[in-house]
């Protein structure tokens, strides 16, 4: 309990500084942005901040997990703590349970704040980023090419987020890779009333197995077409958004539309699970480094386990990249730090002081 309760202190107190330092620094880099949109102040600390505080905590923790069990088993390295134990019979096998056990709760806590809790709260800063921070609803599109359902293809020249329209809207539908229909509208609107999108000057195609057609044409169509603008002004980076079943179920729909943005999106499912993990391997090569009470003291400890940490993170982030760009297959990519670390933390762990 000695280890645990000082490993605990010891991280949330160096977290929560470094959190409060990166909030102001963001608070002074968007001020402009805040006071130019008229963003109220209860809502700047109330909803973006709180909401924000979550992501920090989960995208910064294995890296102070790692530091804090570097500075306080340094400091009980220099106390000649650590040497007492292994001279009263305690091997660095039992010196490693109460720290891999708050590892595990820290590790459990990570998957539930990704997969779970940050979503709720990142839905909040999304919507608050959206209303004052980016011209949301002044974006567009141009050139867009989705399969909107089994068997549709939606083609559209432009589309609009400020009044919901699109410019050249084109409707294929298939069958056996076959093309049975097509409906081209002129242009396409948001009926807010009826929950509707209406086509106009609107041109219909059924092409029929003799190889005829029938061409008919309308000035208007009230149709339900199964398109959410959402989806195409959605950010990659905003994927913390979505909780696990949402994720999952996301990445079905961007798959079967035909989206380049699958391989990023496993990724980030995959990485959720495999994050967590990093905590064990970070905290035995953290006490095997300042385990050992050494003339440098904690300067040594403190500039082996940086240099690690550093190329820990270097590897996490260029596979990440890989799997995002579907170089690497997105679930291989995220392991691979892990299982490269895996044999490094075993050699420190093997040359650590006994």
């Amino acid at each position: 309990m000695y280890i645990a309760k000082k490993f605990l202190r010891t991280f949330f107190v160096t977290i929560l500084l470094f959190i409060i330092i990166i909030i102001i620094f963001d608070i002074a880099e968007k001020l402009d942005d805040f006071l130019q949109r008229h963003a109220k102040v209860s809502e700047i600390f109330s909803v973006y901040y709180v909401s924000f505080i979550p992501t920090l905590l989960n995208t910064f923790s294995p890296i102070f997990i790692f530091i804090s069990v570097l500075y306080m088993t340094s400091r009980l390295a220099s106390r000649t703590e650590i040497i007492s134990m292994l001279a009263g019979g305690m091997s660095l096998r039992r010196i490693l349970v109460p720290y891999l056990a708050v590892g595990a709760l820290l590790a459990l806590g990570s998957y539930v704040l990704n997969a779970w809790i940050i979503p709720i709260s990142d839905k909040k800063r999304v919507k608050f980023e959206n209303t004052y921070l980016r011209n949301y609803w002044s974006e567009s599109r141009s050139t867009i090419f989705r399969q909107i359902k089994p068997g549709v293809i939606m083609y559209m020249e432009y589309f609009s987020n400020h009044d919901s329209s699109g410019i050249g809207v084109t409707l294929n539908q298939f069958k056996d890779k076959k093309l049975t229909s097509s409906l081209f509208g002129r242009f396409m609107r948001w009926e807010p009333n009826l929950k509707t999108w209406r086509l106009e000057m609107v041109t219909s195609r059924e092409f029929m197995t003799d190889g005829t057609q029938k061409i008919k044409n309308f000035p208007y169509i009230d149709t339900a077409i199964g398109f959410n603008p959402a989806a195409f002004f959605f950010r990659v980076e905003d994927v913390q958004s979505l909780n696990q079943n949402e994720l999952t179920a996301f990445i079905e729909k961007e798959r079967m539309r035909g989206s380049s943005n699958v391989a990023a999106l496993q990724t980030e499912k995959y990485r959720r699970y495999a994050s967590p993990f990093s905590t064990f391997i970070l905290i035995v090569i953290a006490v095997s480094v300042a385990g050992r009470k050494s003339r440098g003291g904690l300067g040594i400890a403190l500039g082996v386990g940086i240099f690690v940490i550093l190329f820990f993170l270097f590897f996490s982030r260029y596979f990440i990249s890989l799997g995002e760009t579907n170089v690497l297959d997105p679930n291989l990519a995220v392991w691979l730090p892990n299982l490269v670390f895996v044999p490094v933390a075993y050699v420190f762990y093997r040359f650590a002081q006994k």
